[in-house]
């Protein structure tokens, strides 16, 4: 698929902002050989999207892995027990916030990586694919 570590120049990480994922180490990478985009639970959002507009146009990449993980709390946590939480911890109320959960990690992957697939501000041919990290192992699954 072209998205082996070994191929560094000109790819593009989108990952989880989880401190258990370090993006370079995880590919066998070193500082300057990826662009690394990282939100709560590696989402494909309109702001992922306008950031890899200015990465492939502008910084050189071809190649984006999306790459979500295991034990993810936005793919364990219900929407409710969110609210909950951070009302009970800071008295907001945040039920306007749409937090992106993932009720099905492997879906909501195929439809983030189709969402840049198909972005129509993108190069043609970007290459695309989705991964499920193991933080237990270290493994890195390709799984779209």
């Amino acid at each position: 698929m072209g998205l082996e570590p070994r191929a560094a120049r000109g790819l593009g990480i989108v990952t989880c902002m989880d401190s258990r994922i370090e993006p370079l180490d995880m590919l066998g990478l070193k500082p300057g050989d990826a662009k690394i985009i990282r939100n709560a639970g590696a989402r494909v959002t309109e702001d992922v999207l306008r950031t890899l507009v200015l990465a492939t146009h502008l910084l050189g990449v071809e190649r984006v892995m999306v790459v979500a993980h295991t034990n993810c709390k936005m793919a364990s946590a219900t929407r409710d027990q969110v609210i909950e939480i951070i009302e009970a911890e800071s008295a907001i109320d945040v039920r306007s916030l749409d937090f992106r959960l993932v009720a099905d990690q492997r879906e909501s992957l195929a439809v983030d990586v189709q969402k840049i697939r198909s972005w129509p501000f993108l190069p043609p041919g970007i290459v695309v694919g989705g991964f499920v990290y193991d933080v237990s192992n270290g493994r890195l699954l390709h799984v779209t």
